[in-house]
């Protein structure tokens, strides 16, 4: 296998990987709904998305995108008002900027697991507001 293929079946893997660790997350009094979008031109974000009783959208999310000869890996919690349309950022991990793009899975990978570790947390405290 060439480079270029090894490093589309790890970017696969990786994705795979993310995939799996957001659909691990749940919560007993929140619905939610996965996401997985491309964005131009080479990238991808995936996350879980939960709709809070108020109304609010929580976003727990990753991406990962090429761009020239660099891939960006970003991270994020956000949520969504349903009394005003503003958007609060809970959560928002540095974009890296890496060369390699072994670099920049072993960067999603990270991120995912640091979104990942927060949802619960963020939920709960969400749902105390609301209380």
């Amino acid at each position: 296998m060439d480079s270029e293929s090894l490093a589309a079946a790890g970017l696969l893997a990786a994705l795979s990987r993310t995939v799996e660790i957001f659909a691990d997350l749940r919560h007993p009094f929140v619905r939610h709904e996965h996401i997985s979008t491309f964005f131009p031109p080479a990238g991808v974000r995936v996350g879980i998305a939960f709709v809070l009783p108020d109304g609010r959208e929580v976003r727990f999310e990753v991406s990962v995108a090429a761009d020239g000869d660099v891939f960006h890996v970003e991270g994020s919690i956000t949520a969504d008002g349903s009394i005003t349309a503003d958007s609060e950022t809970l959560l928002d991990l540095p974009r890296k900027t890496l060369p390699d793009v072994g670099a920049a899975l072993d960067a999603l990978d990270d991120y995912a697991g640091d979104v990942a570790e927060a949802a619960n947390r963020t939920i709960d405290r969400l749902l105390e507001e609301i209380a």
